[in-house]
């Protein structure tokens, strides 16, 4: 257990790695908006951000699966990167959605971009990293937003698949750590009811360690995110989101609108919420773990 402690902690992330995220985020809404899913310009999206991995030394690769939303078949693509530091051992994975929603004029820089920017970066700073602690894996999906509410029929189709995928595989998943949202230059982190209660104690005190007590929160909202369809399966689940995204505190008025935009994002957000997924990473694989 003391290498994985020691392993746990190698796992730095800096600002550079920040700005990175930030870069390939803002890229991503420049060049791939609008990036809806089932749509040319949401295929195109998934292979940018599988090259970007790979460009920051994951093993990235597109899952494409086809599904039916509402009654039309449709394409989609998630993007799968996984570092394994041995088989038998344990998994952490992290989640971002990339895509925007369906018929909104939205750039989704927050809303999408950001956390998948983050997931950039963190591949590079786990691919830079000799000994992991554990085995990760850093999902970008497809198909998280609804194209009217969400229902079997509609929205978390990303996260679905690899849910399903996940379970199928027997592997023994640690936790599964869901990004939204988390590039807001006026960063407040919400934890919604809908996660489990063993991973939230993890993030509040993890959030402790890292100087951020006062801006991560457990709230008693349900949510819909990428993390449901894995409590759906049994998974230790959680949702990390700032759901406060707008022109005053307290309002979430740029969300789904043509205002989420880069200008609204910072690298010193990304490089706050890094580190506390990375707090929570070392908390997951030392002594005590859950």
């Amino acid at each position: 257990m003391l290498a994985a402690i020691l392993a746990a902690a190698a796992l730095n992330f800096s600002t550079g790695d920040a700005d990175l995220a930030w870069s390939v985020a803002s890229d991503l809404v420049e060049r791939h908006t609008p990036r809806d899913a089932g749509t040319t310009r949401g295929r195109a999206a998934a292979v940018f951000l599988r090259d970007a991995a790979r460009n920051a030394g994951a093993d990235a690769r597109v899952d494409i699966f086809t599904v039916s939303v509402r009654g039309v078949r449709k394409s989609m693509s998630n993007v799968v990167a996984e570092f394994c530091r041995d088989p038998s051992a344990g998994w952490i994975v992290l989640v971002s959605h990339f895509d925007t929603k369906p018929g909104v004029p939205c750039p989704g820089a927050n809303d999408g971009a950001s956390t998948s920017g983050l997931l950039v970066a963190l591949a590079g700073v786990l691919s830079r990293t000799p000994e992991l602690p554990c085995n990760v894996m850093l999902l970008w999906t497809d198909g998280e937003e609804c194209v009217d509410c969400y229902s079997e029929e509609d929205g978390l189709w990303g996260s679905r698949r690899a849910a399903s995928l996940l379970a199928s595989s027997r592997r023994d998943v640690i936790a599964v750590i869901c990004l939204d949202m988390l590039g807001d230059r006026r960063l407040g982190v919400s934890i919604p009811r809908n996660s489990s209660s063993s991973l939230v104690s993890v993030a509040l005190d993890a959030a402790a360690r890292v100087g951020m007590a006062d801006r991560v929160s457990a709230v008693p909202e349900l949510v819909k995110d990428d993390h449901v369809p894995f409590l759906l399966k049994g998974f230790r689940a959680i949702d990390l989101i700032d759901f406060h995204y707008g022109s005053a505190p307290g309002l979430n008025d740029w969300w789904h609108t043509k205002a989420d935009t880069m200008d609204k994002v910072a690298s010193a957000s990304l490089l706050a919420s890094a580190r506390l997924v990375l707090e929570m990473v070392a908390a997951l694989t030392g002594d005590g773990a859950i």
